[in-house]
Order: structure tokens, then sequence, then C-alpha cells
């Protein structure tokens, strides 16, 4: 995009080249000096007003200029570089705003009528040869600045909007990490919050429940929603802690959970009503850390769900270990008469969130995959494939994060 010239800075240009032109007309061709004759202010005052619209109209200022600059030596005037300086200065805007085949094709003719009348009038000494080439080179050299000018000003816009895109890639590349991040942090809390949050809602429908005829057992219940809650703050306090900055103050140390601390989380299900078999199949394996926290989550989601939505007392979890992966299946087999006859381990009839959704994702990240189907006893099965080594991604996969 062609720069638009401030009017001041027009103006300075427009007079300076008038002034250069004019004080051109003192050398006189008998190798005197004098006032410039009344030809000078016409070929000064025609080509200085042709340079107003050089921006606009380059080739047709050059031809103007030149056509002046070859009227200099009919009218009997000394063709000198001062005379064709609005030749020189319509050659640099020439340059600056097309490109250099154009300006060569242009150029290289008008320099040639330029010094081609002087001989065609009288002969040619050494004197004037050496200022007929410097009439000829003035132009050329205008012209190469020119040149150069667009080339740096093109280089500067490519480097402006290499930055520009450079920016705005950081800025898409920074939205996209928070929105990642902000994702797994929604999926921990999810898994933290929901199934702690269900396990109390379940030993509080109880305890309701029995709250007149066993006094005793709702005590129990009681304490173990107490323990419920406080492992949901340690929990979720522990979950909080992973957005704190490097100089916070320093939190709890504890490792991501894994299978090793399955069998307590069988516990708080079986404290809350809901009794689950485990099954193993095969010989068990070191799992990377990412793939040991979905596993973990997977069931913990699972066994949620089940205690949430299915409306039994009892869940099956099954493990089986191959040489290459570790296959999980969380099943049950529907509504029970418990639930029919009496409080069970149930939530409520809200609609269901983004427990699978969680799922899935996290079995993604890690490279494996998660299924769901009805089961033919009435129930719902879930089942996730994760592999035992590591995924090759990109994301936080230590973490369950998505690739």
């Amino acid at each position: 995009m062609a720069r638009r010239p401030v009017w001041w800075r027009e103006t300075l240009v427009l007079a300076t080249a008038f002034l250069l032109c004019l004080s051109g007309g003192i050398f006189h061709p008998d190798n005197t000096l004098g006032w410039p004759p009344m030809a000078t202010y016409v070929v000064a005052g025609i080509s200085c007003a042709a340079l107003a619209v050089r921006h606009r109209a380059p080739v047709a200022v050059v031809a103007v200029t030149t056509a002046c600059g070859m009227l200099v030596a009919p009218c009997g005037l000394l063709l000198t570089p001062l005379i064709v300086v609005p030749v020189a200065i319509a050659a640099y805007a020439l340059a600056l705003h097309t490109e250099l085949r154009v300006a060569i094709a242009v150029l290289l003719p008008a320099v040639a009528l330029l010094v081609a009348v002087t001989p065609l009038l009288d002969g040619l000494s050494w004197q004037d040869g050496s200022r007929l080439l410097s009439v000829a080179v003035l132009p050329l050299i205008a012209g190469a600045l020119g040149n150069a000018t667009q080339n740096r000003r093109a280089y500067l816009a490519a480097m402006e909007e290499r930055a520009l895109r450079a920016e705005e890639s950081r800025e898409s590349e920074a939205r996209r990490s928070v929105a990642e991040e902000r994702v797994r942090i929604a999926r921990e809390l999810h898994d933290v919050v929901a199934h702690q949050i269900t396990l109390a809602n379940a030993q509080a429908v109880v305890a309701a429940h029995v709250f007149d005829s066993q006094p005793e057992q709702t005590r129990s219940n009681l304490n173990n929603i107490i323990e419920t809650t406080r492992n949901a703050l340690d929990d979720l306090r522990a979950t909080v802690g992973l957005l704190r900055q490097a100089g916070d103050a320093n939190t709890s140390a504890e490792p991501s959970p894994g299978l090793s601390q399955l069998p307590r989380l069988l516990e708080s299900f079986d404290r809350a009503g809901l009794r689950v078999t485990t099954d193993n199949e095969g010989t068990p394996a070191p799992l990377p850390p990412g793939v040991d926290l979905t596993a973990y989550r997977v069931i913990q989601e699972a066994l949620t769900n089940v205690g949430k939505h299915a409306g039994t007392s009892h869940a099956r979890i099954r493990l089986s270990w191959s040489r290459d992966r570790l296959s999980i299946t969380v099943a049950d087999d529907g509504p029970d008469s418990r639930a029919a006859n009496g409080p069970s381990f149930t939530g409520s009839d809200r609609p269901s969130g983004y427990g699978l959704i969680g799922m899935r994702e996290r079995a993604t990240a890690v490279g494996g995959q998660l299924f769901t189907e009805n089961s033919p006893a009435g129930g719902f099965i879930v089942s996730a494939h994760l592999p035992l080594t590591p995924a090759n991604t990109t994301g936080d996969t230590e973490n369950g994060g998505p690739p």
C-alpha cells in the first residue's frame, strides 16, 4: 500500500526541485554566468508541476519531465544535472511504485533521449561529455535508490506481518493450552467431587431412612458421612493445589491415585451400600503413571454412575491383563429388589453429566479406548482398554490430560 505523502513534505520537495532546476539556468552555453532566461522558468515550472502527481502516474511524469529536458538545448539553455533534477525525482518515484523491469524499460529510453538531443545540435568537447554523462547517470542513480527503498519497505512490511502472525499464533497456542488445562482440571474436579458427594448422599439417604428405627446404624452412617466429606475436602485441596504457582505455599505432595488404592476406593463404596466384587485375569504388570491414574478414574467414575443411576447394590469389576494392555470392565445388573423395597445406593433423577465423556477422554489421552453398552440382564457395562506402555502424545498424559 502506497504511503500518502504529507502536504508540507510534498511542498518542500516541489519547491526545492523548482529552485534547483531554475539555478541550472545560470550556466549559459557560452560558458558565462547570468540570470536564468525566461525559458528556464517555463521548463522548471512545467516539470515541477508534473511532479505533483508522480505517485499516482509515475510513468507519465517521467515522460513529461523528459520532454521538458529535451527542450533545454533547443531553447538555447545548457543541459546540466541541475536542470534535470525533476527527471531524477520522477525516476525515483517510478522505481518506488513500479516493478524493476518497468522502471528499467522506461528510464533507459528517457536517459537516451535526454543525452541524444545535444550532439545533434553542436559538436561535443570532453567537458560536454562529462556534463552529459552526469545528466545520464543522475536519473539512473535516483531510480536505483527508489528501487532500494521499495525493497526495504517490502522487507519491513513482511517482517511486520510475520511478527503479527507469530503473535497471533502465540495467542492461539496460549488459548488452546488454557482450554486444555481447564478441561483437565474440570475432569479432575468432576471425578473427585462427584465420587465423594455421591457417597455422602447415599449415606445420608440411608441415615434418614433408618433414623427412627435404627439409631445405631444412623450414627454409623453419620460417621461415614463425616469421613467421606473429609476425604472429599482432602482430594479437593490436592486438586486445587495443581493451580498454585511455584512460589506459592507448599502443598501436599501425595502421588496421583492408581490401582494400588483400589481397595480403599471399594471400601468407600461398600460403606455407602454398594458391594463390589473384583476379578483379576492374567498377571498384573506395572503401569505408567498416566495409565494408572486413568484406570483408577475410569473405575471410580463407572462405580459412581452405578450408584447414581443403576439402582442396584452390587457391581462387578474385571481386570484382564495381557502382554500389551489392560482391559477393565465395570458392570451391574440393573435395579434389584433392594431398590424397590428400601433405600439404595442411588442419587436422584437428575440428568447425567460429563462422566462418560471424561472417561472416554482419559482413555483416548493415554492411547486407549473406552466402550459402553447395555447389559442383557438390564444393567450397564463400561469397558476400557488401556496400553501398558506410555502413549506417544504431546499432552499431559501423566495426569490423564488430553493429548
